[in-house]
C-alpha cells in the first residue's frame, strides 16, 4: 500500500494553519534592546564619571586660590543649589598682563547673580566701577579700588556694606584667562546691536609700523561667532569711536553680554559631551568657593532659567569730578534698585536721558 503523507486539513477560508513561533525568536528582539539599554546606561555612567572627575581635578585648584578672608564672609546656606536661591558675587580681575601692569589687579567688572530655581529666573545686578562708595577701614573711593587695595576679601566687604545683601557664593574672574575658557568651548555668539570701532588698545600686530597705522577693532552690526580674543576684546572697550555718548554702563552690558553667551555655551549639549575631556581647562580662569558638584546644579539651574524673564538690574548715580577724577556718585535710588534685584519690588527701568541712574530691565541682555 503506498505511503501518503498526512496534511493538516485546509482552514475554512482555505489557509493553512501558521506555524507556532519559536521561543527563541520570540526573545531574540528583546535581548538586543535589554543588550542597548546596557550600553547605553554604560556610557552615560562612563561619561558623567569622567565629566566629574574632570571638572573637580579643576575645581580643586580653583577652591585653593579662594583666600581664607573671602570665606569667613559667605553667608552659611541650606538646601541644595538646585532648589535653595543664592546670591552669587562675580568678581572680573584684570591683572594687568596685557598692558605691562602686573601688579594692578583692578576690578574690571562687579555683578551679584541671584538664582532663583523655584521661579526659574535668573537676576543681574552690575555696580559700576566708578561708583564712589565707602570702603571699610580705608574711606571713600571708587569700589574697583578695593579689590586693588586688599584684595578679594576687601572687594567682597565693600560689596556686601554697599548693597546690605548675604553674599552665599563667589566667582572670581581672571579676563587675562578668560579668553582660554572661550576658546576652550569653541567660541561665542554675541548680537551686536550697533556698529563699534575701538580706540587703539591691545593691538594684535608685532610691530610699531603696523600698530601706527592700525585704526582699532571693529565689529559690525549682528550676531557674531568669537573667539576668546575678539570676545575678551569686545567686553573691554571703553570707547567707541562710532558713538562717543557710549559710557561706561554700555561696557558693562557687553560684558554681561560675553558673560551670558558663555554660560549658553557651557550649559549646551555640545560642551556637555567634550566635559570629559575639557572640563579641568574650564574652571582654569576661576577662582571660586563653588565645588565641582555645586557648579554642575548651578549649570542645570541655568540651563533651566527662563532667559527672557532674566532681571537685568544696575546701579548708579550722578556723574562727577572728584579730585580730578571721573566718579559716579551713587543716589537713594540705588537702594530701590537693591530691592527690585531681590524681586522685593517691580521693576523699574532707568529713566531716559540719565545714562548713569540705576534700575532694571526684564528679558534685555544684549549689547
Amino acid at each position: 500500500m503506498p505511503l501518503t503523507r498526512h496534511t493538516a486539513p485546509p482552514s475554512p477560508q482555505g489557509e493553512r494553519p501558521a506555524s507556532p513561533a519559536t521561543p527563541g525568536r520570540r526573545r531574540r528582539p528583546a535581548r538586543w534592546i535589554a543588550l542597548a539599554l546596557v550600553v547605553l546606561f554604560g556610557l552615560l555612567l562612563a561619561w558623567g564619571i569622567g565629566s566629574y572627575l574632570s571638572v573637580a581635578s579643576g575645581v580643586r585648584a580653583a577652591n585653593d586660590r579662594v583666600p581664607a578672608g573671602v570665606e569667613r564672609q559667605l553667608a552659611n546656606h541650606d538646601g541644595l543649589l538646585v532648589s535653595t536661591p543664592r546670591t552669587i558675587l562675580v568678581l572680573g580681575t584684570d591683572g594687568g598682563k596685557r598692558s605691562g601692569r602686573e601688579a594692578a589687579n583692578r576690578s574690571d567688572s562687579i555683578m551679584l547673580l541671584r538664582t532663583d530655581p523655584g521661579k526659574r529666573r535668573l537676576a543681574y545686578l552690575s555696580i559700576p566701577r566708578d561708583l564712589q562708595v565707602e570702603i571699610p577701614e580705608v574711606g571713600v573711593a571708587k569700589i574697583n579700588a578695593a579689590n586693588q587695595i586688599g584684595g578679594p576679601a576687601l572687594a567682597l566687604r565693600t560689596v556686601k556694606q554697599l548693597t546690605g545683601l548675604d553674599v552665599d557664593h563667589v566667582v572670581f574672574v581672571d579676563f587675562d584667562r578668560f579668553e582660554e575658557l572661550i576658546d576652550a568651548v569653541g567660541g561665542i555668539d554675541v548680537d551686536v546691536l550697533r556698529p563699534i570701532r575701538s580706540n587703539r588698545f591691545d593691538c594684535p600686530y608685532k610691530t610699531a609700523k603696523r600698530c601706527s597705522e592700525w585704526q582699532g577693532w571693529r565689529f559690525e552690526r549682528g550676531v557674531q561667532h568669537l573667539d576668546g580674543r575678539r570676545a575678551l576684546v569686545y567686553s573691554r572697550i571703553r570707547h567707541n569711536v562710532l558713538n562717543p555718548a557710549e559710557t561706561d554702563f554700555d561696557r558693562a552690558r557687553r560684558q554681561q553680554t560675553v558673560v551670558g553667551a558663555t554660560l549658553d555655551k557651557l550649559t549646551s549639549l555640545g560642551t556637555a559631551l567634550k566635559l570629559p575631556f575639557v572640563g579641568g581647562d574650564l574652571v582654569r580662569p576661576l577662582a571660586t568657593d563653588l565645588g565641582a558638584w555645586d557648579l554642575m546644579q548651578l549649570g542645570w539651574v541655568y540651563f533651566r532659567a527662563d532667559t527672557g524673564r532674566a532681571l537685568h538690574c544696575r546701579l548708579g548715580g550722578d556723574p562727577a569730578t572728584v579730585g580730578g577724577e571721573s566718579v559716579i556718585l551713587g543716589t537713594e535710588d540705588n537702594v530701590s534698585a537693591v530691592a527690585m534685584f531681590m524681586n522685593r519690588s517691580a521693576p523699574l527701568a532707568p529713566p531716559r536721558g540719565l545714562p548713569y541712574a540705576p534700575g532694571c530691565v526684564v528679558g534685555e541682555r544684549r549689547a
